[in-house]
């Protein structure tokens, strides 16, 4: 049987693989910071993210995935790489520094063999160690480098033991998408893997990172797929056993270990943040359902949520509805006729269900619809009760989605989408001609949607034509088909969706989904607006005020005439200037900023016209 793991570990910093390219940079750096100029900042946050990358580069233009590094720099390293091939010859190494002695800096120095069961010892009832201080670093020069092994309950340990269990499963695919990954894993994690703690702005899924770097867990495709190397079978098998020997020493496995302090959790799971490769790359199509970024976990906890008891005004069992695609008016009138008529054929032609309707916000939803049947002595069918599915599609050519940033509708349609009530929004993000003939330029809108993907949490699909939107369209309906098809759905209202728990999982036997009519008037553009939706409007037309900031001035300051009298509370124009500084704001709680905080000050605040 194998022994026992200590958890915990010690982290010392790796190795760069491109150690020439930083070498160069850092000159760079130093030459500008010697004449004062403010590049040698450029170059500090271009050094900062080669040494997060794991992996080594071939020449200046693959940096270009890197953050921090533009045009100007890549073309700076290709020129300083040939000048190099000059100088030592084509095949000069580049992942080495030159007349460096033995084996080159991007390679690991020489380790023990790894332990085997019979010489590991495991003791999971003991806290992690602390890894060595700096000050002890020659005591410490000539011990062996401790295996790296993630803290029970970790986000680490409950990836690594998800993904095992899933490859034991016959019905595997052989990998589990993030959403799928994060849902499974949380059940073994202490720590939530979507929301950040108000001390901490790290998740548990910050940990992946450091399982990829440490070639536990493999990450391939776009969108990503996660599984378990060799080596990272290896130690899940060796944790699943450990685990089982707890249970049966001590009855649970939850009290057979002694919890680390909130300081060793930062250190094991410091993230090396994730470089988002092939985000704008459009694929094959595929289908990678985004998931409900709220656990079940923080559902459970969440006094509001347990002690709700939902009863729902009508509830359609399995073999009672069908799942229908909705699509927008807009999307088949207007505009060049052949082109919206286009995807209206190719849905026809691929057999898709759908419904062409009036949607006050997104372009393509679905819909559970009742099956009804015509009764005896009436002339029409009884009217049909209607369900949304929380899934929405805003479609963007880039053509739209350069007059939509344009016009400001881009942002707003953003803030909407994310207060509609339906739990995974999405971008289709549809290519259209030549992007350098609109009129901005063709790397603000990839930063735009980079943006939207990142930092406003959509998920993004990108399509190349008309007729892949058809066929990504056509995959999701016949997977939502499947998804619902033996669930019991039961109605809610939209003021009742706040107070319930509406996370959907697999394994669950029903779900409560908005009904469709309160959800459409609901999402009217021009409805009667209540004082607090029209300030968050008129927030967001201040330049740098995002729905988020927007949203987190609100929680404060519900109204203008609260903000009014939070600024004549003040006793001097610096306080009130400094007022909103410390807002927090967003997922990570950053402060909204002096800044912005003067910005909006003067506009409430200057009885003159402003400058």
């Amino acid at each position: 049987m194998p022994g026992p793991v200590t958890f915990g570990r010690k982290r010392p910093l790796p190795p760069c693989p491109n150690p020439l390219f930083l070498k160069w940079l850092t000159e760079w750096k130093d030459s500008a910071a010697e004449k004062g100029l403010k590049t040698q900042f450029v170059y500090q946050k271009a050094i900062s993210s080669l040494k997060k990358y794991p992996l080594p580069l071939q020449n200046g233009k693959e940096a270009k995935i890197l953050q921090n590094f533009g045009d100007g720099i890549c073309k700076m390293l290709d020129q300083r790489l040939a000048k190099h091939y000059a100088e030592h010859g084509p095949n000069a190494p580049i992942h080495s520094l030159p007349g460096s002695r033995g084996k080159s800096r991007n390679q690991p120095r020489a380790a023990s063999p790894p332990p085997t069961s019979s010489t590991l010892k495991i003791d999971l009832t003991k806290p992690p160690q602390d890894g060595p201080s700096p000050t002890k670093k020659k005591k410490t020069e000539g011990k062996k480098q401790r295996e790296y092994v993630p803290q029970k309950r970790s986000g680490g340990y409950a990836v690594l033991l998800t993904l095992y269990k899933e490859s034991k499963n016959p019905n595997s695919k052989g990998y589990m998408t993030k959403t799928e990954l994060q849902r499974e894993a949380q059940t073994l994690c202490d720590k939530s893997f979507t929301l950040t703690d108000p001390s901490n702005k790290y998740t548990a899924w910050s940990s992946v990172s450091t399982l990829i770097q440490k070639e536990l867990v493999l990450k391939t495709h776009s969108p990503a797929r996660y599984s378990l190397t060799d080596k990272g079978l290896l130690l899940a098998q060796r944790l699943e056993a450990a685990e089982e020997v707890l249970e049966d020493n001590n009855g649970s496995a939850s009290h057979g270990c002694t919890t680390a302090s909130e300081e060793d959790q930062e250190d094991l799971d410091e993230p090396h943040r994730e470089n988002t490769l092939n985000v704008l790359a459009p694929s094959r199509t595929t289908v990678s359902l985004p998931f409900s970024a709220i656990s079940s976990r923080q559902s459970r906890e969440d006094p509001v949520l347990s002690s709700y008891n939902h009863v729902p005004d009508f509830t359609l069992r399995p073999g009672q509805f069908n799942v229908i695609l909705c699509v927008d008016f807009i999307e088949t009138t207007g505009g060049a006729a052949h082109k919206k008529q286009e995807l209206v054929s190719e849905l026809k032609r691929n057999g898709v269900n759908f419904d062409v309707r009036k949607l006050h916000i997104g372009d393509f939803l679905w819909i559970a619809q009742e099956k009804v049947q015509p009764v005896a002595g009436q002339l029409r069918m009884p009217q049909a009760r209607e369900l949304v599915l929380d899934y929405i599609i805003e479609r963007k050519r880039m053509d739209d989605l350069c007059g939509s940033i344009i016009d400001g509708r881009f942002r707003e349609q953003k803030f909407r989408l994310k207060r509609c009530g339906l739990l995974h929004p999405i971008y289709l993000v549809e290519d259209y001609g030549a992007a350098q003939h609109l009129s901005i330029p063709e790397s603000t809108l990839q930063q735009a949607i980079v943006n939207t993907q990142v930092v406003d949490g959509f998920f993004i699909k990108r399509t190349k034509d008309v007729r892949e939107s058809a066929a990504y369209l056509t995959i999701m309906t016949r997977h939502l088909q499947t998804m619902y098809l033996n669930k019991t759905l039961l109605s809610c209202t939209k003021e009742e969706a706040s107070k319930c728990n509406r996370v959907f999982q697999h394994e669950d036997q029903s779900c409560i989904l908005l009904e469709f009519r309160d959800f459409n008037e609901g999402a009217m553009k021009n409805k009667a607006q209540t004082v607090k939706e029209v300030f968050a409007r008129q927030l967001m037309q201040i330049s740098g005020v995002s729905g988020e900031k927007a949203a987190a001035i609100l929680e404060r300051y519900s109204t203008p005439f609260s903000l009014f009298a939070a600024y004549e509370s003040c006793t001097s124009t610096e306080e009130r200037e400094k007022l909103l500084s410390s807002v927090k704001c967003g997922k990570l709680q950053r402060n909204l900023g002096p800044v912005l905080s003067k910005t909006i000050s003067q506009l409430y605040c200057s009885k003159e016209a402003l400058s």
